[in-house]
């Protein structure tokens, strides 16, 4: 794919299109990564963004309790001594 150098202020830069940016899943950042003489462009993923925000509803809520003990009952906890 070819792409047009444009100028951005004082700098140059170009576009990518909507639909590379969609396939890619390109949000507001990749990383430029450079190998062997080639640009490589990598989309940046954020997967636990937000998280705190999302765990400290959760227990504003009460939603954060445990789904199973700690422990099981049946556990024999002196064959580890």
């Amino acid at each position: 794919m070819e792409l047009s150098i444009i100028q951005i202020g004082n700098s140059k830069g170009f576009r990518l299109s909507k639909t590379l940016i969609e396939k890619y899943n390109i949000k507001d950042k990749v990383e430029l990564i450079l190998e062997k003489g080639y640009f490589i462009l990598k989309p940046i993923s954020s997967p636990r963004k937000n998280w705190g925000i999302a765990f400290k509803e959760m227990n504003e809520n009460g939603d954060d309790q445990l789904l199973f003990h700690d422990v099981f009952e049946n556990e024999k906890l002196e064959e580890w001594i």
